[in-house]
């Protein structure tokens, strides 16, 4: 009898040991299915930030120092938003537009009838936001001595006069080729388009005393200023808005933009707007103030100069 219970037990105790071992292993194989997977690797990338600077020098098409005509008055706004359509890296002044490294190139659309910068699918940035990144390794490896940026949109506040109500009003500006615009909101305000405008189109709101207003008008065809220092050897199209810059160290020298393909981590491209007196109007009262009631007219909207700085 004792023999058997003792038989009994040992058996007992042999199956319990084996139904554990048994369990150990499958948690071991369950634990190796679901082993986390690697942390990727971070692939550095080419980030590019507005910089709007009214100190900047004030070029004109060709690159060169640029004085206000007699009969017009300018003035410096204060920038909200900018808009890009295109951009390129350049390795030489002899680079021709579009053979260079284009990294980005915005939506466009024939819904107006022309081909046009399709304005509902562009990205709206304010200084210091990221408004276009791509990965290093997907940029050709080479020493780039030019940027050049294809400006399509800009917002910012200027000073106005209306008789004897001095105040300050907000412009949505269109300076690209040619833009597609459904509508757009000038501050608080949306307008509705529904067509095609050419380089020009600009929408003016303000508020006095509680009551809003808003206008609209287009520059004439080629005033947008568009400063090009290399446009003897690299032109660029009537009517577009392909600004061009030297690349320049953080030190103010120049300093071509070197990629090897082998960075290891994020570059960065300030690209620095010239906003000095870049608001131009006909002056028909020489007080500084832009006046439509008095028959003043927009002339020149255009960014007056570009710096890329990494």
């Amino acid at each position: 009898m004792k023999q058997s219970c003792f038989y009994i037990l040992s058996l007992i105790l042999f199956l319990s040991f084996n139904s554990s071992c048994k369990k150990d292993a499958a948690v071991d194989a369950t634990a190796t299915l679901t082993a986390p997977a690697p942390t990727p690797i971070y692939e550095p990338k080419l980030i590019f930030k507005f910089k709007f600077d009214s100190t900047q020098a004030r070029l004109n098409a060709f690159g060169q120092p640029s004085e206000i005509p007699a009969g017009n008055m300018a003035f410096s706004p204060i920038f909200n938003k900018m808009s890009a359509h295109y951009i390129e890296l350049a390795p030489s002044a002899n680079t021709q537009l579009g053979a260079g490294s284009v990294l980005y190139h915005a939506p466009e659309t024939s819904a107006g009838g022309s081909t046009a910068i399709d304005f509902s699918k562009s990205a709206v940035k304010a200084q210091n936001e990221e408004f276009f990144s791509i990965k290093l390794k997907d940029i050709t490896p080479g020493t780039y001595q030019w940027l050049r940026v294809s400006l399509a949109y800009q917002n910012y506040d200027i000073k106005y006069k209306s008789g004897t109500i001095y105040g300050t009003g907000t412009i949505a500006s269109f300076i690209g080729y040619n833009t597609n615009i459904t509508n757009y909101v000038i501050k608080t305000q949306t307008i509705a388009v529904n067509e095609n405008k050419l380089q020009g189109y600009w929408g003016f709101e303000t508020n006095v005393n509680g009551i809003i207003y808003t206008t609209s008008g287009q520059s004439p065809a080629g005033a947008t200023t568009v400063p090009n220092p290399i446009s003897f050897t690299s032109p660029i199209p009537f009517g577009s808005c392909v600004v061009t810059g030297a690349f320049l160290g953080n030190s103010g020298a120049t300093k071509p933009l070197v990629l090897s393909g082998n960075e290891t981590s994020d570059v960065i491209i300030t690209v620095s707007l010239s906003t000095n007196k870049s608001f131009e109007w006909q002056d028909a009262n020489p007080d500084g103030y832009f006046e439509p009631s008095a028959g003043e007219n927009v002339v020149d909207m255009g960014i007056r100069g570009m710096i890329p700085i990494w």
